[in-house]
């Protein structure tokens, strides 16, 4: 249950904290940053937006950044899917010393609507595959195997495309989680869409992943419109969970599955649903992090607020507020992490609906006072999924997302913090 919804800070009535004695919840220590002392103070931060970085910019409607290391060089590649343009690219990180120029990319399919591309080796060879997710009139999966020989990743006519049977004609499919669930033959693909026949449900590898008409579908659950879906072991059992946001409908909110075990899929039983929150709220992107022994459910929340949750099981405290909706757009997608170094985190939020002066992506330093940056100007209107990386080898993280109304592409924002 929720205990109490609180602003970014600490909050001001004392009540508030008569279930904990009077004193400062561990929740709240672990949020803040461990900082004891607090001041309610909120301001703009008015230095110039960060420096931005087009990794590509030459397709339309890119669609969210999903991170791998493909080619084992130690730095994280991107597989994107571009909406409107109807392809699949995937993106080789060159290293700190190429980073700021255009990067080695791959058209690894052309399907259209794509809403989501995610990398896995699906058949095992080595080659990190594609999977990618189509809503729109396509709704469906398809499969874009990698060459085998690593010296024609980059190669387009070395790559495949394959739609998966299972899903062909059947939901707009928004989501993909590579998993293992059953324990069986290679991994499997938990998926994720929207719509009146929206729903959860896993694709079940079979013997031969490669025989693609092969694979099956176990619906988990009816769904609105899922946004997100985060393999977790949420209850530390030693299984990966389901944690997922599921935006409209009856069911909208924030809520994990919980896995009975390889050998409970097997048998046919089913994932317990539990409830960590929103269920009245427009929830959009979600994202998970561990800091200081707690872990941490993170929500951006369609108008304009960020909020987070620290508990387990179904128990869950709800911290977090909303954000000058004057200055920002409505609320994608949030990343916790130390952005300026001080040990502390921040918020990293992305947003649509970023028109005119407002902008679309900041950061929301939380001590030792409310502070709002711009990090990227008023260019960008729509921006989508973060991730939080050190591109640059400077020792402080930078931002990749990806923006597909101003037709930005795919790009990351230098911090300047070093």
């Amino acid at each position: 249950m929720i205990r109490q919804r609180v602003g970014w800070a600490l909050p001001t009535n004392r009540k508030s904290l008569n279930d904990r004695g009077g004193q400062c919840p561990p929740y709240f220590r672990a949020a803040c940053g461990l900082a004891l002392v607090v001041f309610f103070v909120t301001s703009t931060a008015h230095a110039a937006p960060w420096k931005r970085h087009t990794i590509d910019n030459t397709s339309r409607g890119a669609d969210g950044v999903r991170l791998a290391d493909v080619n084992g060089d130690g730095h994280l590649d991107i597989a994107t899917g571009w909406e409107e343009g109807g392809i699949i690219r995937v993106y080789l990180n060159p290293g700190p010393r190429n980073v700021k120029k255009a990067w080695p990319s791959v058209t690894v399919g052309r399907v259209k609507s794509a809403e989501d591309a995610v990398f896995v080796d699906l058949d095992n060879d080595g080659a990190v595959d594609v999977v990618s997710s189509c809503e729109g009139r396509t709704r469906t999966m398809y499969v874009h195997w990698a060459p085998k020989d690593k010296a024609k990743y980059l190669d387009e006519t070395a790559w495949k495309t394959e739609p998966i049977p299972a899903t062909a004609g059947k939901q707009m499919w928004m989501f993909c989680v590579p998993q293992q669930v059953d324990g069986r033959h290679g991994v499997d693909l938990i998926v994720g869409s929207k719509g009146g026949d929206g729903a959860i449900g896993w694709l079940e590898a079979p013997a031969n992943p490669r025989d693609l008409s092969a694979w099956s579908y176990h619906k988990l659950r009816d769904a609105g419109w899922i946004m997100s879906m985060i393999a977790h072991d949420v209850d530390g059992d030693g299984d990966n969970d389901l944690i997922f946001s599921d935006r409209k409908g009856a069911q909208r909110g924030i809520y994990w599955l919980a896995s009975p075990g390889a050998k409970g899929v097997v048998a046919g039983q089913p994932w317990k649903q539990h409830t960590i929150g929103a269920t009245d709220r427009e929830v959009m992107f979600l994202s998970v992090d561990r800091f200081e022994g707690y872990w941490f459910v993170h929500a951006a929340i369609k108008r304009n607020d960020a909020l987070w949750y620290v508990g387990k099981g179904d128990d869950w405290e709800q911290v977090g507020g909303d954000y000058p909706a004057d200055r920002f757009g409505t609320a994608k997608a949030v990343r916790a992490a130390d952005m300026n170094g001080d040990g502390r985190r921040d918020l990293v939020i992305s947003c649509e609906g970023a028109s005119g002066e407002k902008s679309g992506l900041f950061l929301c330093t939380l001590f030792p006072k409310e502070t709002y940056t711009d990090i990227a100007g008023s260019k960008g209107v729509k921006y989508d999924l973060i991730e939080l990386v050190d591109l640059d080898g400077d020792g402080d993280l930078d931002v990749i997302t990806c923006e597909e109304r101003d037709n930005l592409g795919v790009v990351w924002y230098e911090n300047p913090t070093r």
